[in-house]
């Protein structure tokens, strides 16, 4: 007889939220900070931020109906919210932001005739978004701060690493493994600036009106312009912005949200550019990213190490850079002072922003922390291509011992098809030096040829380059994060 299985209160819970479509970024990937950052909690509490901030502007402007203890009601109230009413609230009304008044209105009885007095919804809904936009890109310039700081470590410790540089894929002039790493810390670098810069100049909507005459607003002050644009120059100080848009629709210009998440998905591109760099180096057996204990990397093939943390990182990157266009679009298709179309999309796609370049820094700063390099790997792949990239030096040295160098470059032309020849047909090693060795035109190298096996004779100034870079440029840009560089990476699956 079959035992019945009893499921704990936790599988039930799992179990329920299992029957229904639950979004991917609120299971797994991003923080749990930027997942609450755009919660509807912390929507709503913007909301009604917004609503406190007119109001104690306009009661400090001298609008008498509005009185101290309707504030500190409202305060003391911001946070509880009532969401099962301002459900009931919304299918009733068909407005999200009417719901929330009367939702608000109805814990705070004393303020409820004053909250959104002259307002229309872009008051409290895009100016709440430009708040959640401007601290999203601080999160976001930290966890990328991190990144840079995890990558500048290994940089500086693989700095003097000779490793095969590849153009076209095709190897090329070694350069060192924290070389290559400081191109991609330089990606980052130019990302974080632009980020920063984004926030600097970011402009708030500010208090507007209907469509954006601030008629209302006027009206309410009984025809007083000084007041009018007093109130939009305390209500935008006091939500942290240095300025406002002096000319708006119903809506500020959704060209700020394309420029926002225009530098998202420019970081989106450095993030897959690394990604995808690490991937071909894994193939190459010279780099790998971190693994867990008990991690498999394949249902059918124990041995295998793939590289799923930079695999989720270009699909979360490629995510990311495909969500402009919706700004793009949006942006473009506002007719006139604003159209509603814009809304469904919006509530997407800018948290998904957001959250998917979170769960990428957070990934990508847990490659970084744990990046291994295989020295012995990356000298075994130069053995061969080291005597191809060592012609040039022959040629300078046959040269300085008189020969004639177009001579000597046809000769080590034909040398080196043989030899590729013998790798490609044969499957057997390169013989390039012992072709020159047995080539009597080649004497004056002869005793040399060894010494050209050193590859840190070909990585020029890389090395130095590296340091330069970081102490130049990189711990400048770090020195405004210290104290909030080192965090414990967590991987939500």
């Amino acid at each position: 007889m079959t035992e019945k299985y009893v499921f704990s209160e936790e599988a039930v819970m799992l179990l329920n939220q299992n029957m229904t479509y639950r979004h991917v970024l609120s299971e797994r990937y991003p923080s749990k900070e930027m997942k609450e950052w755009f919660s509807g909690m912390a929507i709503i509490s913007r909301w009604r931020q917004m609503w406190i901030e007119i109001a104690r502007g306009q009661m400090n402007l001298g609008i008498e109906r509005i009185r101290p203890e309707m504030l500190e009601e409202m305060q003391r109230n911001k946070m509880l919210i009532d969401f099962v009413l301002a459900k009931k609230e919304e299918a009733a009304r068909k407005h999200d932001v009417m719901a929330h008044v009367h939702t608000f209105g109805a814990i705070c009885p004393t303020a409820a005739p004053i909250i959104h007095l002259g307002c229309t919804s872009c008051e409290i809904t895009d100016n709440s978004e430009l708040i959640a936009m401007r601290d999203g890109l601080q999160m976001i310039a930290v966890q990328l701060a991190r990144a840079i700081n995890y990558l500048k470590k290994i940089a500086l410790q693989w700095k003097d690493q000779p490793t095969l540089a590849w153009t076209h894929f095709q190897f090329a002039q070694p350069t060192t493994v924290g070389k290559r790493i400081c191109i991609w810390i330089q990606d980052l670098m130019l990302d974080l600036m632009e980020i920063e810069r984004l926030i600097e100049e970011l402009r708030f909507r500010g208090i507007q009106g209907t469509t954006g005459t601030q008629a209302s607003f006027l009206e309410l002050f009984e025809g007083d312009h000084a007041k009018v644009k007093e109130l939009n120059r305390m209500v935008t100080k006091a939500c942290g912005f240095k300025k406002s848009f002096i000319i708006t629709g119903q809506t500020y210009t959704r060209k700020q949200d394309a420029m926002i998440l225009s530098r998202l998905a420019s970081l989106a591109a450095s993030l897959h550019k690394i990604g995808t760099d690490i991937r071909l180096l894994a193939n190459k057996m010279e780099m790998e990213e971190p693994s867990t204990e008990g991690q498999d990397g394949s249902s059918a093939m124990p041995f295998k190490r793939n590289p799923m943390l930079n695999e989720r990182l270009c699909s979360l990157a490629r995510y990311l850079w495909n969500l402009l266009p919706n700004a793009n679009e949006t942006h473009a298709l506002q007719w006139l002072e604003r159209t509603l179309d814009d809304s469904a999309g919006r509530r997407m796609y800018i948290s998904e922003a957001f959250l998917t370049a979170d769960a990428a820094l957070i990934i990508l700063q847990k490659i970084a922390g744990g990046l291994i390099v295989y020295p012995k790997m990356i000298e075994r792949n130069m053995q061969e291509p080291l005597q191809f990239l060592a012609s040039e030096e022959i040629l300078m040295d046959v040269v300085r011992a008189g020969g004639s160098r177009q001579e000597a470059h046809e000769k080590v032309k034909l040398h080196s098809l043989a030899a590729g020849r013998r790798i490609k047909q044969e499957g057997l090693p390169c013989d390039l030096f012992e072709r020159i060795r047995s080539d009597d035109f080649f004497a004056p190298v002869h005793d040399k040829l060894d010494s050209f096996l050193d590859p840190s004779r070909f990585i020029g100034r890389a090395p130095f380059q590296v340091e330069e870079f970081i102490e130049e440029e990189i711990n400048p840009l770090l020195a405004k994060y210290e104290g909030q560089l080192e965090k414990e990476v967590v991987i939500n699956v």
